[in-house]
């Protein structure tokens, strides 16, 4: 009997030292990525954002385990610094025009020395006509249930569940409705995370259309020469079908976190990663073959055009003059995920994309671009993805369900990181941005509006 009762309580210390070490280990490997987390999305919260650190603290960075760190703003020279219990310090600097930086690789005055070309945005538009401008039509038309799309976007916005912050509603070109959360505007810029996966996709369009890449060839990455990743494509990138070994998770540490928030240079990261797959036979969503992508751009466009290439040739052809693509420490920018924008200038890009990428009758991408990018990549293959755009599923006999079982079948979308969405339903001929802090029943709001509208 003595004996048994030994076992047990040896048994129970065993499992108690196993569950303290596995908490340590965790914490231990994940306190850097808490730290840079916090700098960066309090640097970019304040500087580019204008929020107040308060608000941020409060709000965004509120739940565990981001709440036991310490954030220390330094006005003087724009920068965020955390620690947690004084341990894996990370710091965020902000550039004017380029957002917050986190420092990893580099120095911050080596990344500060950094020289980027960007032209400066149009005087103020709200004089113009949207969506050139934004100036909205005094009236709606008749066959819109104003009143009840408004009433159901107020009540929307006001419950605290939802955590939303902007909803914006564009019907037959007009924007129709649009509601903010308390603290945020029409002309608060917003975080994309993965939604700026879908404006990557249209840069390596562009550059097609300008005879400067062929999606269908092996990318071109010096790094994979003589590897078998060598045959790798750039249409494999943007459909996520590249093969390599990468899992994109934010609970625990992989290769996501690591690139993120522990890499200056992000493209390289990726790049270095083993092959798994046999290229284009396994779908694996990747912010890392996004990122690719952008080091692939930023190859093919040259050093001197780089940083000015996505707001002259995309962003402010088709008036998102408040957007801001972040670089990583290295000066590429981070395609996979650090764009800030307005709600309005998202449904912009959403309405250029349901017009085929076309803007003020300017054909900027490729006439079948859009097309390519809202096909699933085979027919054996993830049905719900096409090249850097999510799909609600079509009416294929492939397609075993849809993503939004009562949104139309037709509808594809730019989805990021706690519900950022650019929802595009050319059935509908209507664009719908939600952003916000949390994801909700998208399908549930989709579905309300498009209730509304004829």
């Amino acid at each position: 009997m003595r004996f048994k009762k030994n076992s047990r309580k040896a048994l129970l210390l065993l499992i108690t030292v196993f569950i303290t070490v596995f908490i340590a280990g965790y914490f231990y490997a994940s306190l850097p990525l808490i730290t840079a987390y916090g700098a960066k999305t309090l640097c970019s919260s304040v500087y580019l954002q204008h929020r107040s650190p308060e608000m941020v603290i409060g709000g965004d960075l509120s739940g565990f385990p981001f709440s036991l760190a310490t954030y220390n703003i330094n006005n003087a020279d724009s920068s965020v610094s955390v620690n947690v219990f004084g341990l894996a310090e990370k710091k965020a600097i902000f550039r004017k025009g380029l957002g917050a930086t986190l420092i990893n690789d580099f120095s911050a005055s080596d990344i500060r020395k950094q020289q980027f070309n960007i032209p400066s945005p149009p005087p103020a538009i709200d004089h113009m006509n949207w969506p050139g401008g934004n100036k909205l039509a005094d009236s709606i038309p008749a066959c819109i249930n104003n009143q009840e799309l408004d009433e159901m976007l107020q009540q929307h916005i006001s419950d605290k569940h939802t955590t939303t912050r902007a909803v914006v509603v564009v019907h037959n070109g007009k924007l129709i409705a649009e509601q903010y959360a308390p603290g945020f505007s029409d002309s608060t810029v917003m975080p994309a995370w993965s939604v700026n996966k879908s404006i990557t996709g249209c840069l390596i369009g562009i550059l097609v259309k300008q005879g400067k890449l062929n999606i269908d060839v092996p990318a071109p990455v010096p790094l994979w020469t003589g590897t078998p990743k060598a045959s790798i494509t750039i249409k494999q990138l943007l459909q996520q079908t590249s093969g390599l070994a990468y899992t994109e998770n934010y609970l625990f540490p992989s290769e996501a976190t690591n690139m993120l928030f522990r890499k200056g240079n992000m493209a390289n990261y990726a790049e270095s990663l083993p092959l798994k797959y046999t290229p284009g036979t396994v779908f694996n969503y990747s912010s890392g073959n996004t990122n690719i992508l952008s080091g692939i751009i930023k190859k093919v466009v040259g050093n001197e055009d780089y940083a000015s290439f996505p707001y002259r040739e995309l962003l402010y052809k088709i008036g998102m003059y408040s957007a801001t693509l972040e670089p990583d420490a290295s000066g590429m920018y981070v395609g996979s995920s650090y764009c800030y924008a307005t709600a309005r200038d998202f449904a912009r890009f959403g309405l250029f994309c349901l017009d085929n990428g076309k803007w003020n009758g300017q054909q900027i991408l490729p006439n079948n671009w859009i097309h390519l990018s809202t096909q699933p990549a085979k027919a054996d293959l993830f049905q719900q993805y096409g090249m850097q755009f999510w799909l609600n599923g079509f009416d294929k006999p492939s397609a075993k369900k849809h993503q939004f079982p009562d949104v139309p079948a037709d509808m594809y979308y730019a989805d990021g990181y706690g519900g950022q969405d650019i929802f595009i339903i050319p059935s509908k001929q209507t664009v719908i941005v939600r952003l916000g802090l949390k994801k909700i029943d998208e399908n549930k709001l989709i579905a309300g509006i498009l209730s509304t509208l004829p």
